[in-house]
């Protein structure tokens, strides 16, 4: 290799690793945009107890179900999973968002249907849509925390040529278990995403508390980071507070 072709490649190495870091810190920050944004989610972490109504206040064709929001640091993306039990409308779902799309809730029904829909908080209420299917129908989800006790989930759908959206059926949520206090009022805080928290875990003889098996993992794989985060949060909300 002559001087002139070292140094194309010194001149392409160099370049080569500006686009390498440029590339992992817009990543980092991408997943720090995601994270914050499904924050807004905590409410939602823990199991539920969940009523189905086909129609508000009839017990007709109504059902009983369990599920659990949990976070999901396993992919490069974080998102917030939610596994049903004995529900007739949903098995499973994964929320994610991103800058573009806002929330995307990716959604797997019993019969084994996958369903995408879109969108963002609106007024206290997350609602999300899809695209009309190949009968030019679409449908929406509405997720509406009442309280930290409290959560319905309101399906709905369009006629084929219609732009109003009709009920399916309505999940009246209740928290299953011991209610729990608040963040930052003197009680249990997730280390990963400031939830409301209740399962333990230790580092170097310190405890510090999680919401979700997704957040263990996290806290597990990265504790020494998590910590920091952690206390630089504690910080800025003390100078926040003064």
């Amino acid at each position: 290799m002559n001087p002139y072709q070292r140094t194309l490649l010194a001149i392409f190495s160099i370049g080569l690793g500006f686009s390498i870091c440029a590339a992992v810190e817009q990543n980092a920050s991408s997943q720090t945009a995601s994270k914050k944004a499904l924050e807004s989610l905590n409410e939602m972490i823990g199991e539920w107890r969940g009523t189905g109504q086909l129609r508000r206040g009839s017990n007709s064709g109504a059902w009983r179900q369990s599920g659990q929001f949990e976070w999901d640091f396993s992919s490069e993306s974080p998102a917030i999973r939610y596994i049903v039990n004995d529900g007739k409308l949903t098995t499973s779902a994964s929320i994610t968002w991103s800058r573009t799309e806002k929330f995307s809730l990716q959604l797997l029904q019993p019969d084994g249907t996958k369903r995408t829909y879109r969108g963002d908080w609106d007024e206290g209420k997350l609602v999300v849509i899809s695209k009309p299917d190949d009968d030019g129908i679409r449908y929406r989800i509405t997720l509406t925390p009442l309280n930290e006790k409290r959560l319905l989930v309101l399906h709905e759908k369009t006629s084929p040529s219609g732009s109003s959206f009709f009920r399916i059926a309505e999940v009246g949520n209740t928290r299953a278990g011991t209610r729990l206090a608040i963040p930052g009022g003197g009680m249990r805080e997730c280390v990963v995403t400031g939830g409301t928290a209740q399962t333990a875990v230790t580092h170097n003889g310190e405890t510090y508390y999680v919401c979700c098996t997704g957040c263990k993992q996290a806290f597990e794989d990265d504790p020494e980071g998590i910590i920091a985060d952690f206390k630089s949060r504690l910080s800025e909300r003390l100078k926040t507070s003064d």
